[in-house]
């Protein structure tokens, strides 16, 4: 039986634009609370948004938005956003970690403190903020983690050509295998969540192949209403699932795919991992 997200509250990283910000916005036409955490305080010249831009998109969708301008490297960082996040609305029902690191050099060529960004980001931060949170899940109706990570596969073609971004992804998709079996008994809903195309977001317009790339892709909303249908499932039923995003909409009767592609006139790309 579906449950709405009015009232609830979400704790979503890298909330400021993207993946992020839509995830938000689908919560906040339900009237939920949304702590935006992410670093960009400030305007960025490559890239759209900033947490305080962010909140009031969030809060003219109809919900709660808190800005939390956080590094999720640091654990001090972390915890003051879980703070603030307690005395504005009370407790925590949902963690989304979908803050990521993105560097697809090979070995040779990847210098080590690209290595560190995306495995202190992707693996590390996704345990941390976990790690911080689940008290406070424990504690929900409903308590989800959603990461916003790909399904694990062990086939070599996945990481020849970019050993350290896999094996970071690959980092949040291991929280999703170990944690949902872990806190199953807890009630705690631990699912990973993972784009059947390219999304149109800043990466893949600054990263992945720019303007040409986009026209490929399909638009933020079709995750952000996938993570919807994941986050309203009861969690006691719900867990250690490793979902794609178009494949969720199909099961619950969302045919009409086409609304979400960039350009619906040429084909759709599919997405890395898959």
């Amino acid at each position: 039986m579906m449950i709405s997200l009015k009232g609830k509250t979400l704790f979503i990283t890298g909330a400021s634009r993207g993946i992020g910000k839509a995830i938000a916005l689908r919560a906040a036409h339900d009237g939920a609370n949304i702590a935006v955490v992410a670093k960009t305080k400030e305007p960025h010249p490559k890239l759209p948004g900033t947490v305080y831009t962010a909140v009031e998109d969030i809060i003219n969708a109809g919900g709660n938005a808190l800005p939390c301008i956080t590094d999720i490297r640091f654990e001090d960082q972390v915890q003051t956003a879980i703070d603030e996040t307690l005395n504005e609305f009370g407790g925590i029902d949902i963690l989304v970690n979908n803050a990521s690191a993105i560097d697809l050099s090979p070995t040779l060529k990847l210098e080590m403190k690209r290595f560190d960004l995306m495995f202190s980001v992707n693996a590390r931060g996704t345990f941390l903020c976990s790690r911080l949170c689940i008290p406070y899940l424990l504690k929900a109706e409903n308590p989800h983690i959603l990461n916003l990570s790909p399904p694990l596969n062990l086939d070599p073609k996945w990481f020849k050509n970019n050993v350290a971004y896999t094996m970071a992804k690959y980092g949040m998709s291991m929280c999703v295998l170990g944690m949902a079996e872990e806190f199953k008994n807890d009630g705690i809903a631990v699912n990973a969540l993972w784009p059947r195309t390219p999304i149109a977001t800043a990466a893949v317009k600054n990263l992945l192949g720019g303007k040409s790339s986009i026209k490929h892709s399909r638009t933020p909303e079709i995750v952000a209403e996938a993570a919807y249908l994941i986050l309203t499932q009861p969690s006691k039923t719900c867990t250690g699932n490793f979902f794609i995003d178009e494949e969720i909409l199909l099961e619950h009767g969302i045919t009409d795919l086409e609304k979400y592609s960039v350009d619906p006139k040429v084909e759709l790309y599919q997405d890395f991992f898959l």
